[in-house]
């Protein structure tokens, strides 16, 4: 007499039977995804294989994908004491690692050199003889200096520029002529730290020298007075235009065709030298090349040309205002 069914046998036979009405394969436990949702604990198929376990039905088991495209680092294991731990395998594909960041690209080089600074010079010389020829009378007025300290300076900038248009890569390359909140601070932080060192070192120098060492925009403009409108341009020409061509000029064109042959450092002096040479103050000559040593260091520090701008701005701030209120009848000028 055969033995009555256990309950889990029974259950299958039930299944089956479900199957076969309702068209199912038999052993799916049911028909539609209801059944399959709620199917047995134990008929549960694991993602991948495990060591020494053969698929149901003679299926492959699902193999790892191809390797992922977010960097990895380590493959999570499961915790210490749960049952899956060792069940699957690590993957056997190489893991792949975050990309090493590309250096910055390098600056293209330009074309021009020392004969770009020559011409330049050469503009400045005949703009401040023409000025001075024809455009300056016997008794020159405020704004006929203004015109005579500020065209030349500006036409020597605009040549420097278009060199670099022309035989460069432009100025915002070649010269680093280029906007930076940064620069400008540092700009700052160097113009007026350098008061620190070119104050003192002017007291002492006009100790030991005495009057010759007043500056030639001073002794221009000596004497005269103008309207309060006249006063600003001049105090403008002289705090942001002048210095804004001169760095142009020297630690923009200059620096840029002596650093190419014996890099910055050598930039560095020539330029600091011939700026104070370039002024034509011959007995200010010193004091000069230690006024320019900040703003130099400027140009140095950063690579750039606005930190060196804004310290030279600075370095002419007190000059400037002794000169507007010269020219306002506040303070005498010499």
């Amino acid at each position: 007499m055969p033995s009555a069914p256990r309950p889990r046998e029974a259950a299958h036979t039930a299944g089956d039977a479900g199957a076969a009405t309702n068209g199912a394969t038999p052993g799916a436990g049911g028909s539609g995804p209801a059944a399959r949702d709620t199917a047995a604990p134990d008929t549960a198929v694991p993602d991948t294989a495990a060591p020494g376990v053969a698929a149901p039905n003679g299926a492959a088991w699902p193999q790892p994908g191809p390797a992922s495209p977010v960097p990895l680092t380590a493959w999570p294991a499961a915790p210490a004491g749960d049952p899956a731990a060792g069940m699957y395998p690590q993957p056997t594909y190489p893991l792949q690692q975050a990309p090493a960041p590309s250096a910055p690209a390098p600056k293209p080089p330009h074309k021009w050199g020392l004969g770009a600074y020559l011409v330049v010079e050469v503009v400045f010389l005949l703009a401040s003889f023409v000025v001075g020829r024809f455009l300056l009378s016997d008794v020159p007025t405020a704004g006929q200096l203004a015109v005579a300290v500020g065209l030349p300076t500006v036409l020597a900038a605009a040549t420097a520029l278009l060199i670099t248009r022309l035989r460069g890569n432009g100025p915002l390359i070649d010269l680093g002529l280029e906007w930076s909140w940064r620069d400008l601070g540092l700009g700052l932080a160097f113009g007026f730290g350098g008061l620190a060192l070119t104050i003192p070192a002017s007291i002492i120098y006009v100790a030991i020298v005495g009057a010759d060492t007043t500056s030639a925009v001073g002794e221009v403009f000596g004497g005269l007075t103008a309207a309060p409108a006249m006063a600003v341009v001049v105090f403008l020409i002289v705090v942001f235009v002048a210095p804004l061509c001169e760095e142009i000029v020297y630690r923009g064109l200059l620096w840029g065709g002596v650093e190419r042959l014996g890099g910055r450092w050598v930039a560095f002096g020539v330029t600091t030298l011939l700026f104070a040479l370039a002024h034509f103050e011959f007995t200010r000559t010193p004091l000069l090349f230690v006024v320019a040593i900040p703003i130099a260091v400027a140009r140095l520090y950063t690579g750039r040309l606005l930190a060196s701008i804004v310290a030279h701005q600075v370095n002419n701030l007190l000059p400037g205002i002794a000169l507007l209120l010269g020219l306002l009848g506040v303070v005498p000028l010499a």
